[in-house]
């Protein structure tokens, strides 16, 4: 056993609670972090090194989460292959797409270099976190990465552009699939030469396309970067928001835990999953935008059972925290899983 409860936890070592923490725990509800952004933008904060260790601590101190998240964007992977990507009030932007397929991949050229100030925030970050605090790194799975490629923005969160060239022009998504994954490999492994205690594989869209046209097209990219990242012993987690009951094909040989979204129960999802296979989340996030603690609680109060027969399981949102849920809330929720009978013997 040792001092974090998180680590502790991904070992199968059982403890006396489920941890902790929060997707987009960095930033959003945070007021330290609005502080800083009132006077660094985004990008700034993101890309100097000493500012990103800083916003990635701030959970762990404002808020007493059991693990950190790097700080940083799943579109840092489009930006090193050669992808020109702007943050603006609208969200991120590429400038030129991947819609019009001709000569688009042959431009797609990897230049590390550009990864650099994020295993220099990694250094920091390790050097200052609290000894029990677990560091947890992180990309965009292929296919989510893809789509923003594709598509150059967020704000058709169909990704129709994406989805039409996956099928119009396999031989062309599959080219931008294996670029994307490839570098991706390179990036997830470095940062465990850097200190990350657990690597987290974000597949925000899962759920835009048949499960399994995923698990054939798709798939076979993830457990490239997985398997690459656990060579290094160290343990993945892969988050396929939206899959459904396709989370049946996600097991052990994946990953060593499993994200799961709020659309199932967790009790379903466990018979669905390899009994190998951890499993975290699936609160719901929006209820924390709720303004009576006494329904917050008892929402929580229904993880209670889950969380008292499964001792492979990380207590989290089953998707990123938001500008509208209330920082008290979510210090609210950390307190009390904290504090919980969770009646582990």
């Amino acid at each position: 056993m040792s001092n974090s409860i998180f680590i502790d936890t991904l070992q199968g070592i059982k403890r006396e609670r489920p941890p902790v923490w929060f997707m987009r725990q960095a930033g959003r509800v945070l007021p330290s972090y609005l502080k800083l952004r009132e006077k660094h933008s985004f990008k700034e904060l993101m890309e100097t090194p000493e500012l990103a260790a800083e916003v990635t601590l701030l959970p762990v101190h404002d808020l007493g989460v059991d693990a950190a998240i790097l700080f940083s964007d799943i579109l840092i992977i489009p930006e090193a292959l050669g992808m020109n990507l702007k943050f603006t009030e609208k969200g991120p932007i590429f400038d030129n797409p991947l819609r019009e397929i001709k000569n688009q991949v042959s431009s797609l050229v990897a230049d590390s270099s550009k990864l650099e100030h994020v295993y220099k925030a990694l250094d920091i970050i390790k050097r200052d976190k609290p000894a029990e605090t677990a560091l947890i790194g992180f990309c965009g799975a292929p296919f989510t990465t893809f789509c923003y490629m594709v598509e150059g923005n967020s704000v058709n969160h169909s990704f129709s552009n994406a989805i039409k060239l996956l099928y119009n022009h396999p031989k062309v998504a599959t080219e931008i699939l294996e670029k994307i994954t490839e570098l991706s490999i390179e990036y997830a492994t470095t940062q465990t030469k850097h200190g990350i205690d657990v690597f987290q594989l974000f597949e925000s869209h899962a759920g835009l396309i048949p499960t399994e046209v995923y698990v054939e097209r798709i798939l076979p990219y993830v457990k490239r970067i997985t398997a690459a990242v656990r060579k290094t012993n160290t343990p993945v987690i892969f988050f396929p928001k939206g899959i459904g009951a396709g989370i049946s094909y996600i097991n052990h040989e994946i990953a060593d835990y499993a994200g799961i979204d709020w659309q199932y129960s967790l009790t379903d999802v466990r018979t669905m999953c390899d009994p190998k296979m951890g499993l975290q989340g699936n609160f719901d996030p929006r209820i924390l935008a709720i303004d009576d603690q006494e329904i917050l609680e008892k929402e929580l109060e229904k993880f209670l059972d889950f969380g008292s027969k499964n001792h492979n399981w990380i207590f989290n949102t089953g998707h990123g925290l938001s500008p509208d849920n209330s920082v008290e809330n979510v210090k609210f929720v950390v307190d009390w899983v904290k504090n919980a009978e969770w009646r582990r013997s």
